[in-house]
């Protein structure tokens, strides 16, 4: 009998599958903006980074990881204007539980006050003084340094303490020659002992002898003419001292009125031939700027009026300048406006070459004679060569 083997199958050893690696998604960062804070929306933040000192006063800032607030134009380092609160006032800022910075002083005047009302106490002291003081008096008086006084003072008011003295002399003159008796009891009222001395500078005061002066100009002769150019009319006059006004416009008879109301009680005078050659001279200098211009002036104006009228004169025909730069040059950077109104008010064109002063961006502002008068000269000027 066969035995019947039946073969069992065989236990299969389970399969080891290899575990599927699956490489983690890696997610690039992302990068987010720094969100802009409030601070650095609001307007004043731009002023505080500037520390712009024209808005000192019309708000205060303070931090909170300091526990101080500042004026605007502090000169501390920049907050981080996440810790940067804004007040309008010092009352405000202290309620909130801040002390004022011992660097810029919130809560006194800005330095810039302080020095106007120095300088302010000073221009009471000179006017109030029978002699100009000498500078070192004057520089005691407000308490500082000989050379820092000086530059203080002229940057505040645009001229020299001698120059603010000499001006308020020449004020005290006028009035006193108009209301006194006699030209020898205005000479004493003005502060002058020596009649030589007050004859010596009446001439540079007033243009005029004292009596003439007095008698409201009406001895002075001045002599002018009209001619014409390219640029319209032109009118020149000149007194014994020099040209004392040259004036451009479109109408003759405008500029004949305009002579009368800037001299009223002066006799004026047509010229004759001789002087006509002077009216030439002025139009072929403005036909020709290369030809140049030098002519004996009478220039009438204040002291800071005749400082800026005097460093237009050096700007050489063929460049232009801003009024910034004419107010650095005088010594005043903080009076461009006022650089602007002495232009505006110089009645010698040409002659003082108040057309080369322009703005900061290059662009033309307000001419008395017309902006297109003023482009003509600049683009004659530039073809000199």
């Amino acid at each position: 009998m066969s035995t019947l083997l039946t073969e069992m199958p065989r236990a299969t050893a389970p399969q080891e599958t290899a575990p599927t690696e699956t490489a983690p998604t890696e997610t690039a960062p992302t990068e987010t903006a720094p969100t802009e804070t409030a601070t650095e929306r609001d307007p004043r933040w731009a002023c505080v980074a500037a520390r712009d000192r024209s808005v000192d006063g019309t708000f205060w800032y303070s931090v909170a990881t300091t526990g101080i607030y500042c004026r605007p134009s502090c000169p501390s380092r920049t907050a981080n204007p996440k810790n940067v609160r804004f007040h309008d006032s010092i009352a405000a800022a202290e309620a909130a539980g801040f002390v004022a910075c011992k660097r810029c002083k919130p809560n006194q005047a800005s330095t810039d006050v302080r020095n106007a009302r120095t300088v302010a106490r000073i221009c009471r002291l000179i006017e109030q003084a029978e002699d100009a003081p000498p500078l070192a008096e004057l520089a005691e008086a407000a308490g500082l340094s000989t050379t820092y006084f000086h530059r203080l003072f002229k940057a505040v008011t645009g001229v020299t303490p001698k120059d603010f003295a000499d001006a308020r002399r020449a004020d005290k003159v006028r009035q006193n020659l108009g209301r006194s008796s006699s030209v020898t009891e205005a000479m004493y009222d003005a502060g002058f002992n020596s009649s030589g001395r007050f004859y010596a500078k009446s001439g540079e005061m007033l243009g005029m002898t004292p009596s003439d002066y007095r008698a409201g100009g009406a001895h002075a002769a001045i002599r002018f003419a009209v001619g014409a150019c390219s640029l319209g009319s032109i009118l020149v006059a000149s007194s014994e001292k020099g040209v004392c006004a040259i004036l451009i416009g479109d109408d003759p008879e405008n500029l004949v009125h305009d002579l009368q109301d800037r001299f009223p009680r002066a006799q004026l005078i047509g010229g004759d031939g001789d002087f006509e050659k002077l009216v030439a001279q002025v139009v072929g200098f403005i036909e020709a700027p290369g030809i140049g211009l030098d002519l004996p002036l009478d220039v009438r104006g204040t002291a800071f009026q005749q400082r800026v009228w005097t460093a237009l004169r050096e700007i050489p025909a063929g460049t232009t300048v801003s009024y910034a730069e004419i107010a650095k040059t005088i010594g005043a950077p903080k009076s461009v406006r006022a650089v602007a109104g002495a232009c505006a008010a110089n009645a010698l064109a040409v002659a003082i070459p108040c057309h080369r002063v322009v703005r900061t961006d290059g662009g033309l502002s307000g001419y008395r004679w017309g902006i297109e008068r003023k482009r003509a000269l600049i683009e004659r000027e530039a073809n000199v060569g």
